[in-house]
């Protein structure tokens, strides 16, 4: 066990601090000049830094203005930033008011963001600058709840009406005046935040997560891994995920760390080796593109040089699994240093070189990646949980880690296997339910407190858990066979060659697999071929026999009834623009299948086994 971390003081404690305003004043008071924040300020061409002291006093210009706009505790409030201190800022404000922060992605459709606004009844939105001025007009004109709206930046001359209130950030913090703002100190089990899901298979929902929630489940984390106010953070989940907002902005405050706020993730190369972060937290995808180049570059390299890669992850994987006291030493083991300095740097080099902590959260990851990345020195630990818990149940540890689970239980927080084999939890970080809808609040939480995840799960003697499946994310085939998709589609995702992918046969005689190619590599491959790389070569037979088979590769390790018979390949992106990913990069299945649903009938109704 790790000694505690500096946060499991009494200062930080969520009895003391009662609030998520109160640790962020307890971060104030006891850290006043250290750096809290950096992020890059294109307009200067240059990173800016902010101390805890100059947070603190933009939050209380914030509050002011807030107090100007009578807003009492309980009103709802909703920012569309990406991650910057503002964010930050306009969150602290809001929650030392009592009010109530509602997250949207900058990506979100104007109608579902629309939809968000008008559910929760915010009354006023923060947005970021000029490029998404016509998208919030759509918003605004869409949203009835809606009163106005607060713009870090000012808008282009040439932009359409907006029909609510529209105020520039800095001539509305400038209007307000200095009058003490009264308190208005939140209880630890009051409302915090209204989270709205991703929402891959309908309607979003509402969760309502109290600031015992939050604290609690940032408290429970700190527990988990030794970290200081040394550690450097850097952010590029966005805020709007709950994952990043416990995890890469309550946890780093009650750790004293300071957070960098990634240009983007495109710019996530030059980002790394620039601030060396100890600390990266992200979704499988991120951690999927880096494997993907990976293997495209190694499959660019001589032979000897694939072999000697495939000798690195293989004695990597040996000295962490000695390491971790599942296996004896081995001679090969006198290789690493050799192997570690050839191979292994090459990609810790390229994350900064100083991560303690790389955490995967948000979906499951596949297995090979896992292994990969820890072979090669990587610290990346999976972890697991929901919106609706704060969001962490599980996480692996530094001393007992199983890169191919979920690893065990966050202290403080109840985990056990239900009724057909669905995990259960029960903690402090339960959320209070969904907003306006009890129905499912109730269908989610039993009676005796216990939230019911919907996955599937096996748990070994140490209380490592491992998910095994969603209960309802089952193809039935219409032979009564039952297939886990999103096993299939982890394991396709292996091959660069495919960006995304989504089974379909629910009801259907055999299973074929909707593809998105990837765009670098789809030219060589065509020509491989013979075939030029245009979108009607996806429709060439030979084509589709060699993409069948790519697929089937990938697959070889299930069982026989698992094999595709078909695919569907295309070049144009699932994006969130388009609705077929959630802002945190999930497919939702329903639009996906609907998008592709005439080339999906006329293939069944076409196609002979």
């Amino acid at each position: 066990m790790h000694a505690p971390s500096l946060a499991t003081t009494a200062a930080f404690h969520p009895d003391r601090v009662g609030s998520l305003y109160g640790l962020f004043q307890a971060r104030v008071a006891a850290s006043p000049n250290k750096v809290a924040y950096r992020q890059f300020d294109a307009k200067r061409d240059d990173w800016i830094a902010f101390t805890w002291t100059q947070v603190a006093a933009e939050v209380a210009r914030w509050q002011k203005a807030f107090n100007k706009e009578n807003l009492a505790p309980g009103d709802r409030v909703a920012v569309m930033l990406k991650n910057c201190v503002e964010w930050v800022i306009f969150d602290q404000a809001a929650l030392g008011l009592g009010l109530i922060t509602v997250p949207l992605y900058l990506d979100d459709s104007p109608e579902n963001a629309a939809y968000i606004l008008d559910h929760a009844e915010a009354r006023l939105l923060l947005i970021e600058g000029k490029f998404q001025h016509r998208k919030v007009a759509e918003i605004a004109a869409a949203s009835d709840k809606l009163e106005m709206i607060v713009s870090l930046e000012a808008p282009e001359a040439d932009l359409p009406p907006c029909n609510k209130r529209f105020v520039v950030a800095r001539d509305w913090l400038d209007a307000a005046d200095d009058s003490v703002i009264p308190a208005r100190p939140p209880s630890i089990d009051a409302l915090a935040t209204i989270v709205y899901t991703s929402g891959t298979t309908g309607r979003a929902k509402g969760v309502m997560l109290s600031h015992a929630n939050l604290l609690w489940n940032a408290h429970y984390a700190t527990q988990c891994i030794s970290l200081g106010e040394e550690e450097v953070y850097l952010s590029f989940l966005p805020l709007s995920h709950t994952l990043e907002r416990m995890g890469g902005y309550y946890w780093p405050m009650m750790l004293g760390a300071e957070v960098v706020y990634a240009r983007s993730i495109t710019q996530l190369a030059q980002d790394l080796p620039m601030f060396k972060p100890t600390v990266l937290i992200s979704v499988p995808r991120i951690y999927e593109r880096v494997y993907g180049r990976i293997q495209n570059n190694l499959a660019q390299k001589k032979p000897w040089q694939q072999k000697l890669f495939k000798l690195a992850v293989e004695v990597g994987w040996q000295r962490f699994e000695y390491q971790q006291g599942r296996a004896s030493w081995h001679p090969w083991l006198l290789l690493w240093p050799l192997l570690n300095k050839l191979v292994a740097r090459n990609v810790t080099d390229k994350l900064g070189g100083r991560l303690k902590v790389a955490v995967s959260g948000g979906a499951a990851l596949a297995p090979e990646i896992a292994r990969t990345f820890v072979a090669l020195g990587v610290p990346l630990f999976q972890g697991y949980g929901l919106t609706e818990t704060s969001p962490v149940i599980c996480v692996n540890r530094p001393a007992s880690s199983i890169p191919t689970g979920i690893g065990q239980a966050l202290p403080g927080v109840e985990v056990k296997i239900g009724a057909n084999d669905e995990l259960l939890t029960r903690s402090r970080c339960v959320m209070l339910g969904y907003w306006k809808n009890d129905v499912a609040t109730r269908d989610m939480i039993d009676t005796d407190g216990w939230l019911h995840t919907g996955d599937k799960a096996s748990v070994d003697a140490r209380g490592h858990y491992t998910i095994i499946g969603r209960i309802k994310d089952i193809i039935v085939l219409s032979n009564g066979e039952k297939i886990p998709p999103s096993d299939m589609e982890a394991a396709i995702l292996l091959d660069p060659l495919f960006d995304q992918a989504m089974i379909v046969g629910e009801g259907r005689p055999y299973l074929v697999a909707l593809l998105l190619l990837n765009a670098e590599l789809w030219p060589t491959f065509a020509l491989e071929l013979g075939q030029e790389a245009t979108p009607a070569s996806l429709k060439n037979p030979t084509v589709l026999k060699a993409l069948r088979s790519r697929v089937n590769t990938q697959l070889k390790h299930f069982p026989g009834h698992t094999q595709i018979r078909h695919v569907i390949p295309d070049l144009e992106a699932w994006t969130t623009e388009a609705g077929l990913l959630t802002p945190t990069l999930k497919i939702k299945r329903n639009q996906v299948y609907q998008h592709y649903r005439s080339a999906i009938e006329t293939l069944y109704a076409d196609f002979k086994l």
